[in-house]
């Protein structure tokens, strides 16, 4: 049903080639063939088509996109029947030259005619207006990204979408320096103050209504796109964790971005890096992490020479691009006074993460210790009360326990308050603290 389904959809973009060839002068909005996007519907390309409204010349460019993957002996049949078509030469070729693949100047034939206004228009097709380029599904091939001899192209992850219906995330790389990070924690994992968590919960709330603000309330002409926020306080407080169950419970994909491949000391390559990620996340529900966020989010600084000058351009450029990203973008840092301001006023919310209290502490030592472990003798609730650690601290001193435990073979995993002591020891020592 799916294959005889396709072969009547790109039997359209046949039909409609053919009619230009016959018709080279003819408005192919007005009098081109006419397609039924209720005709089409049932199987994945029919359905992309219907939830994405395409128009019908959008129809096309997607049909001449893909068909190189599902027809690329389309254009060839076609030949065959009329060689002498100033189309052909506006194709690219394969290496035996007998299959012809479209590139900018074809389409802009195909739907333009011999008409250099209509032409024109079609150039408009291919800008950010487009949802086919905005959303990165269509995209041109070539050296020169103006050149209209560029052979257009379906991207991977769009053909696997829109065919198969499976979204293949992207692998860290130097054109997409972030990785996708995972949990199996919970929300009851995060022992926060109540009123963090409630914040927390609060950017589950946009996921969930946040369409219908910006959609059904018609809000985004007055409202910025996307939701911004701020994780600021000591390191290992659960700034990481918090994006993680964020990504979750909101069945959302999490990237922390990798901020050590973004930045350049090269002029200019740092905001093309970072236009890159954005492009690439765009429009797909995913959630950006930028850990050590003040690294490229600090604050601008008086211009002393041309350095400086570049540095804040790039700060204002990243100003630019959090405003207009449609997702959710959380930066973390250590210190919410090294962010610019510029950015802090445009925050929805800034979240302090700090250093756990005592009652915090008691709780994550006895959610988090395994139950295998013998603490006979040892009182958890004065460690707890003596010894000011975060979440990771702690953490970090359960895992050295318990594995100074199993290498000891003690037979009932007891635990020394000895053996303890010198794991929270260490933990200070990393830290430059004093222990006593």
């Amino acid at each position: 049903m799916e294959s005889k389904k396709l072969q009547e959809i790109f039997s359209y973009l046949e039909q409609v080639i053919i009619w230009r060839i016959n018709n080279p002068e003819k408005d192919f909005n007005i009098e081109g063939p006419g397609f039924s996007t209720s005709d089409h519907e049932g199987f994945p390309l029919g359905d992309y088509i219907s939830e994405k409204k395409l128009a019908r010349h959008e129809v096309v460019i997607l049909l001449l996109a893909l068909m190189p993957k599902l027809d690329p002996a389309l254009l060839r049949r076609i030949y065959l029947e009329v060689p002498n078509s100033v189309l052909f030469d506006l194709c690219t070729t394969n290496d035996n030259g007998r299959l012809f693949f479209p590139t900018l100047e074809a389409i802009q034939y195909i739907l333009g005619g011999s008409s250099i206004s209509g032409r024109l228009e079609v150039l408009k097709y291919f800008d950010e207006s487009n949802i086919l380029i905005k959303e990165n599904t269509v995209n041109l091939l070539g050296h020169d990204e103006n050149a209209t001899s560029n052979k257009i192209n379906i991207s991977q992850e769009a053909f696997n979408r829109i065919l198969l219906g499976v979204e293949l995330l992207p692998k860290m790389s130097k054109d997409f320096p972030a990785e996708q990070i995972h949990t199996h924690r919970s929300w009851n994992d995060l022992i926060l103050p109540q009123a963090t968590l409630n914040e927390l919960q609060s950017i589950e709330a946009w996921y969930s209504s946040g369409h219908i603000l910006m959609e059904e309330w018609d809000m985004q002409k007055t409202l910025k796109p996307g939701f911004r926020v701020l994780f600021y306080g000591d390191p290992g407080t659960g700034k990481t964790l918090a994006a993680s169950l964020l990504g979750k419970y909101t069945d959302r994909p999490v990237f922390r971005i990798d901020v050590s491949m973004l930045v350049s000391k090269y002029i200019g390559e740092t905001e093309k890096h970072l236009a890159k990620l954005f492009d690439k996340a765009e429009n797909k529900n995913w959630i950006l992490f930028f850990d050590e966020a003040d690294s490229i989010f600090g604050k601008r600084t008086n211009v002393r020479d041309a350095h400086d000058k570049y540095a804040n351009q790039e700060v204002s450029y990243l100003l630019q691009r959090i405003e207009t990203f449609s997702g959710l973008v959380i930066l973390a840092s250590n210190y919410k006074n090294n962010m610019d301001k510029a950015f802090t006023r445009r925050f929805h919310s800034c979240i302090r993460f700090n250093s756990p209290r005592y009652e915090e502490r008691l709780r994550i030592w006895q959610q988090n210790l395994p139950k295998q472990l013998n603490m006979e003798g040892i009182d958890i609730d004065q460690i707890a009360m003596r010894y000011e650690l975060t979440g990771s601290n702690i953490m970090n001193i359960i895992q050295d326990v318990s594995l100074k435990t199993i290498a000891s073979k003690s037979p009932d995993y007891s635990v020394s308050q000895d053996v303890l002591l010198e794991s929270i020891q260490k933990e200070y020592l990393k830290e430059d603290r004093i222990f006593a």
